[in-house]
């Protein structure tokens, strides 16, 4: 099932083709403890434009972030591997829709494509072999990144480099894991003006889905709603020999298999 929100509805998304508004219910989240619920839906109607699709998440708890979670990504940063996850949060504030407009905010705005993970039941202490029983699905998101405030100290700060206005793309649509052939099959991309920058798959992922929720749950409870971005592959701007970034006029794909894509636009 793909659950998004079209025009502040929740609706079902059918074979990528055509739209159920769901009746009676106010939005996404409201429903993700309970997605075995019978759901009262409108008249089918062929998918309408991308852009008519608005954050299918808007007030999670919590937004969590993972660190140097691909090697490829570790190497590229000269950076060592993670003993446990390296966590850092994002602020709700920076959270925006699939299509969005982005102001950038110094010459060194970089690019993170990432898979979403979305909590459906939370909890504290969740053993990883039921961990997949608290997921309701995942999503495409960019975690955009001021470089220039990141590094300004010798020590880096993550959290507010990465929080500005709509640096926190998502969606385009909830995909639950049932819709799902092999998550770990999946292709990650990355398209800046047409030209591929990343290209990974996500088992390449350090810590996966199940090891986060785990261990993101010992510490912290997690609720419904919360969004978990699981780290980028290897590809960004400051990786790069020269280093590139995003500059004004720019258009940025971030895109999943079987989860679609965020086309975001930069000024």
């Amino acid at each position: 099932m793909k659950l998004g929100m079209y025009h502040g509805r929740a609706a079902i998304i059918n074979d990528n083709q055509h739209l159920q508004l769901i009746n009676g219910i106010e939005n996404v989240q409201s429903i993700l403890p309970n997605l075995n619920k019978k759901l009262f839906l409108s008249r089918e109607r062929t998918l309408p434009e991308m852009n008519d699709f608005s954050l299918p998440i808007a007030n999670p708890k919590q937004i969590f972030a993972v660190g140097f979670n691909y090697r490829d990504h570790l190497n590229e940063l000269h950076t060592k591997g993670p003993q446990v996850p390296n966590i850092f949060t994002k602020f709700i504030s920076s959270l925006t829709g699939p299509n969005p407009i982005v102001k950038i905010s110094s010459s060194k705005t970089d690019w993170e494509t990432e898979l979403v993970i979305v909590i459906g039941k939370g909890g504290r202490d969740i053993k990883q072999n039921v961990a997949n029983e608290h997921i309701a699905g995942y999503m495409v998101g960019q975690d955009l990144s001021d470089r220039q405030l990141q590094f300004a100290n010798d020590n880096p700060q993550f959290s507010l480099a990465k929080s500005y206005e709509n640096f926190s793309p998502i969606g385009p649509w909830l995909t639950t894991p049932d819709e799902i052939t092999n998550l770990e099959d999946l292709t990650i991309t990355t398209e800046l003006n047409g030209v591929e920058k990343q290209h990974s798959k996500l088992g390449n992922l350090i810590f996966g889905p199940e090891k986060l929720v785990s261990y993101l749950s010992s510490i912290t409870e997690l609720y419904p709603g919360d969004l978990i971005f699981t780290g980028t592959p290897g590809g960004v701007g400051t990786g790069r020999n020269p280093q590139e970034f995003l500059k004004p006029g720019d258009q940025l794909i971030s895109k999943i298999e079987q989860l679609g894509q965020l086309t975001i636009n930069l000024k």
